[in-house]
């Protein structure tokens, strides 16, 4: 039976197993009474020849003979399976075929029982000496009849009926109150025999019964005990593997790691960041990416055999751990194997759209967290070094992972005791000449590491959920030197304060920065809010806010300007007013020609999209000169003004101010 049968179907079923389970339990009990019945029979041949009536015996014996063979090959008989093949057993029989061979097996035993009804002849009717034999004989064979076909009553009943039925008709047809008495004996004993035979049925049925529903139910407790462990089997995939990719998904590789056993071979863990993948997104849609990221699967599979669990870590990061830790020269084997394979075209999209960075971690335990950390502080150190790049983790990145874990465990007691500092470096125009801006540069003396760089102090902010503290930690300063220059009559230096496109989206720099300028009655356009140019690479995230801001007039100025994603088009949209050039090109350009050749290109942008054009990075006279050559206006560096507490940068403006009136 199945759980999915409606209650109607399954008592179909059930009957047509106990209906076979009747034929089966005929069968065998035929084994066993027909040959007793031709023993009986020879036995009554020998007494007919006794008494002289051989010809009539012998007939007689015959014709039972042949009925008990006839019977015997009934049952040999293969009953028709509902799956040709399967074994004879009782859930694999046709219905059809089992009732057709109860109704024969009737049928016969009914013929049988007639051929017996036959042995009066061998005893006059039951008035002769050999009667009580006969008689002795007739209660046996009728009495073992009923025993060997208690599965199925109307076997026997079919052929007890005419053996008893012809032995009371004798013995009435004899006449005498004796033979009339055993008559009715007879008829009597049949009666009792019939019900025995119906009440051993019931109770075979009853037993069949429970037997079947006890199969049925262990079998459907197994269906359902498989169907739950196929099914918990099914969630575990799924739960391990991604539904794009097919490859392992975070929880998968996480449990990957864990139970990797701690071996002195080590463990070589890569994470993969594509390149370029936003842009397909955005140019091409959603679809083109999935398509995108099922390639990448494949040509990782493809391209990384042996002991590696290759998995997609999310979005567009993927991740590979091998059993083993490879040595330097195979790591960059591999990397650049897979760098490779990633810059082969994809479908429909130009050659080198897309490309890949690799973080390399090599340990000698599985600790899966510091695999990770570490991998992604190396995929970082790729990244910034630019496209199609690898890094394998050194003791550099260990010392500067290590540093950045000391800032997020000491960060927010340094904010609550006011630690930080806010430091200012003067933004100079007319060639370096006068002072036009200052940038907010956040600084923290760390007991252990010194001062740390404003860029990872901001990063482990932002990671560790002190983003909108430190934003209004520096906020206040920057306030306060705005407050500062106004009061000495420099309400036209702006002061500016660097946004990342994280700090931008996680916190509501607009309402933040116009409720505290309003609040200190500070004009916004002494204000500059400086982000990166990855910001243009996700202009919708930061769009708004930018806007609500320079609708009251603040100013927004691209950073790193030259090496980022930034457009024409995403200037427009943000509303940039200012672009300041990465120091990369400004430092050293009095030696180097495509440097110079680059700063002329974005001071020509800058002056077609009436955008001021600032040089970050001025360290000696010869840059100086030349970018005064060049036509850059506005610059900034150390060799101009190096950053400096509120105090000391008030104090060198007043010296600024001094040399000038003098």
């Amino acid at each position: 039976m199945s759980l999915n049968q409606p209650p109607e179907a399954e008592v179909l079923v059930l009957e047509d197993l106990i209906r076979a389970d009747q034929l089966m339990a005929v069968r065998r009990s035929m084994f066993i009474s027909v040959p007793v019945s031709i023993v009986l029979g020879l036995i009554s041949l020998l007494v007919a020849i006794r008494y002289g009536l051989m010809l009539a015996g012998l007939t007689w014996f015959l014709a039972s003979t042949l009925v008990n063979l006839a019977r015997i090959a009934l049952c040999r008989f293969q009953v028709r399976l509902l799956r040709p093949g399967d074994p004879a057993e009782p859930g694999n029989m046709d219905p059809a075929s089992v009732s057709q061979h109860l109704f024969l097996q009737s049928a016969i035993a009914a013929l049988s029982g007639v051929v017996w009804a036959f042995i009066a002849v061998l005893c006059a009717g039951y008035t002769a000496p050999q009667t009580v034999f006969y008689l002795t004989i007739i209660c046996g064979i009728t009495a073992g009849a009923i025993t060997a076909g208690f599965a199925y009553a109307r076997m026997p009943i079919s052929y007890i009926v005419p053996v008893l039925l012809s032995v009371a008709a004798c013995l009435v047809y004899a006449g005498g109150f004796d033979h009339y008495a055993l008559a009715a004996t007879v008829v009597l004993y049949l009666a009792a025999l019939i019900r025995g035979a119906f009440e051993s049925e019931s109770l075979f049925r009853q037993s069949s019964r429970l037997k079947n529903e006890a199969t049925a139910m262990a079998q459907s407790l197994k269906a359902a005990r498989d169907a739950a462990t196929e099914a918990a089997a099914e969630m575990g995939y799924h739960a391990a593997h991604d539904a794009l990719t097919g490859l392992l998904n975070r929880n998968g590789l996480m449990q990957a790691v864990a139970a990797l056993p701690a071996s002195g071979a080590g463990h070589t863990l890569m994470l993969l960041d594509l390149d370029g993948f936003k842009s397909i997104n955005d140019a091409f849609g959603h679809k083109s990416g999935d398509r995108v990221l099922v390639e990448v699967g494949r040509r990782l599979r493809q391209s990384l055999e042996g002991e590696v669990f290759i998995a997609r870590w999310g979005g567009d990061e993927f991740a590979a751990l091998f059993d083993s830790a490879l040595g330097e020269d195979a790591m960059s084997v591999v990397a650049t194997k897979l760098i490779a394979a990633m810059s082969i075209p994809f479908a429909s999209f130009d050659a080198g759209r897309i490309g890949v960075s690799i973080g390399v971690c090599v340990s000698d335990e599985p600790d899966v967290d510091e695999m990770l950390a570490r991998a992604d502080a190396a995929l970082y150190r790729a990244k910034s070094q630019g496209r199609n790049r690898f890094y394998v983790f050194d003791d550099d990145l260990r010392n500067h992972l290590e540093m950045r874990r000391d800032i997020e465990r000491d960060l927010a007691k340094a904010l609550s005791k006011d630690v930080l500092e806010v430091w200012f470096q003067p933004i100079l125009g007319e060639g370096g000449r006068k002072l036009t801006g200052l940038e907010a540069l956040v600084r923290w003396n760390h007991p252990r590491h010194g001062w740390i760089p404003p860029g990872d102090l901001v990063a482990v902010a932002s990671l560790s959920g002190a983003a909108e503290v430190l934003f209004r930690y520096i906020l206040k300063d920057v306030c306060a030197m705005m407050q500062t220059l106004r009061a000495m009559g420099l309400g036209h230096v702006r002061v500016a304060m660097n946004l990342s496109p994280r700090e931008i989206v996680q916190i509501a720099v607009d309402e933040l920065i116009m409720t505290r300028l309003t609040r200190l009655d500070l004009p916004a356009s002494m204000l500059e809010i400086e982000i990166t140019e990855d910001s243009a690479k996700d202009i919708g995230s930061v769009q708004g806010k930018l806007a609500a801001l320079t609708s009251q007039g603040v100013h927004i100025a691209i950073d790193d300007f030259g090496v980022g994603y930034s457009s024409m088009s995403s200037l427009r949209q943000l509303h940039v007013d200012r672009i300041k050039i990465d120091r990369s090109f400004v430092k050293g350009i009095a030696e180097s020609p495509d440097d110079r050749n680059v700063v002329q290109s974005i001071i020509s942008l800058g002056k077609s999209l009436a955008l001021e054009v600032v040089a970050e990075g001025v360290e000696t006279q010869a840059d100086l000169k030349v970018l005064r050559q060049l036509g850059c206006d506005a610059m900034q560096g150390y060799y101009l003004a190096r950053p400096m507490s509120q105090r000391e940068a008030i104090e060198w403006i007043n010296r600024s101010r001094s040399r000038v009136q003098s």
